[in-house]
């Protein structure tokens, strides 16, 4: 079954063009069915509807969110359906099931006097801090995803336009513009922080680690979380709440969805209007704040 999962996910990178991420999570999910497979003593050819039916069972008494058990249920489906294709099995034991329903529920944002907070962390007398505050106004001022922002390379940067080139899901390309603040601390970091960090010349990541070499996702939001507790945020910080807010805030100042959908990279506008629900909420509140006379 090994052998079939990794040439599943070559075909998924190949011919689907997906990002690494969902390529791990793929990878991740069908391995762990693998051994429940084999735990159940079943195969890939022997295993039926029940099968998958007792597997989305085992994982509710794992206490799986029912987000994971509907990505576990999404990533069996797409494997059935390329082993049928290619003829390595007879039947999809996935077809016609259900996937459970998802409890919608929109994301948490910081407010802007948050994200004021948790831009003035970074010291801008040492080159990390330089770096770190040029990272929190990109994201922000962008909305870009974290692993599109340690992704950037030194050529992605224009800033003498004002954008940045973002490779997105699927390695969709997009534009995307640039605040005169996030240019600002860009430019400072581009000068005074970045040479003093790199080791390398030839290094072409636009944001590296204090070894010289492209910061990763992880090591972005240890940073993130080091600042949001020096800013005594108490709101959960994840990898998506500066674009969740960036997205939130626009929307609250007047900004059109489908240009906050280009800004996003979202491939559907319906993923984008989650955040018009927020908007509306942020515009309540402020009305109620401005005109009930015990507010």
């Amino acid at each position: 079954m090994k052998k079939l999962i990794n040439e599943f996910i070559n075909y998924l990178s190949v011919e689907r063009g997906l990002a690494m991420n969902t390529l791990e999570s793929y990878g991740r999910d069908l391995r762990q069915y693998s051994q429940y497979l084999e735990s159940d003593s079943a195969t890939l050819d022997s295993a039926t509807r029940q099968t998958i039916a007792n597997y989305l069972l085992y994982l509710q008494k794992q206490g799986k969110a029912t987000a994971t058990i509907a990505r576990r249920l999404a990533a069996l489906k797409a494997f059935y359906q390329f082993l049928v294709r290619q003829k390595y099995v007879e039947s999809d034991p996935t077809a016609n099931l259900e996937s459970p329903k998802l409890e919608k529920r929109l994301p948490k944002v910081l407010s802007v006097r948050e994200v004021e907070l948790l831009l003035q962390q970074p010291n801008p007398s040492q080159p990390a801090g330089l770096r770190d505050r040029a990272m929190l106004e990109l994201l922000y001022a962008t909305g870009i995803r974290v692993s599109e922002l340690v992704a950037l390379d030194l050529p992605d940067l224009n800033l003498e336009m004002g954008y940045i080139r973002c490779r997105g899901r699927g390695s969709r390309e997009r534009l995307v513009p640039v605040g005169s603040l996030a240019q600002r601390s860009l430019k400072e970091y581009l000068e005074s922080g970045r040479p003093r960090l790199v080791k390398d010349p030839a290094e072409q990541a636009l944001f590296v680690n204090h070894h010289g070499r492209r910061l990763t996702r992880q090591g972005f939001w240890k940073i993130v979380k080091r600042y949001a507790d020096d800013a005594r945020i108490e709101k959960e910080i994840t990898p998506h709440t500066l674009r969740h807010s960036f997205a939130t805030h626009l929307l609250e100042n007047g900004a059109d969805l489908r240009s906050v959908q280009e800004m996003l990279g979202h491939a559907d506008i319906s993923t984008t209007q989650m955040y018009n629900q927020l908007a509306l909420k942020g515009r309540i509140r402020e009305v109620y704040a401005r005109t009930h006379p015990r507010a």
